[in-house]
């Protein structure tokens, strides 16, 4: 059996993406990016998994007016430097279609939350949007 963190892009498609890129006044409506693949393994610590440690990491990631993500922070450790270096070796990997601006693609920063569990989730990555919207 293969220990990992599921990525699951349904449900951050299903988040907003954005952050930080609210319009202030008259600025073009973005369109956010959406992840590129339904699943992306984030290897989940050996020893780890075998002392049933769980946790979840949130990174900040940017991605690219190319969709690759070029930039990773950890804004909220899980208390196990592991597990978040795990997530942010991960999160390299994580591919987005671009956002874009006036049909131009440009690059915006994303939180994505990662979880590390023995059981499933039905949202085991969500991207959220830190300003609050849906």
């Amino acid at each position: 059996m293969r220990r990992e963190a599921r990525v699951d892009a349904s449900a951050a498609a299903a988040a907003a993406l954005l952050v930080g890129l609210v319009a202030c006044g008259g600025e073009a409506e973005i369109e956010q990016p959406t992840p590129l693949f339904g699943e992306v393994p984030i290897e989940y610590p050996l020893h780890m998994w075998d002392q049933d440690m769980e946790g979840e990491t949130l990174l900040r990631v940017r991605v690219s007016d190319i969709g690759m993500v070029d930039s990773v922070e950890v804004l909220q450790s899980s208390g196990y430097a592991s597990f978040d270096s795990a997530a942010v070796a991960g999160a390299d990997n994580l591919r987005f279609t671009p956002a874009r601006r006036d049909g131009e693609r440009i690059a915006v920063w994303a939180e994505v939350p990662v979880f590390f569990s023995k059981r499933p989730r039905p949202d085991t990555l969500g991207v959220r949007n830190p300003m609050g919207g849906a």
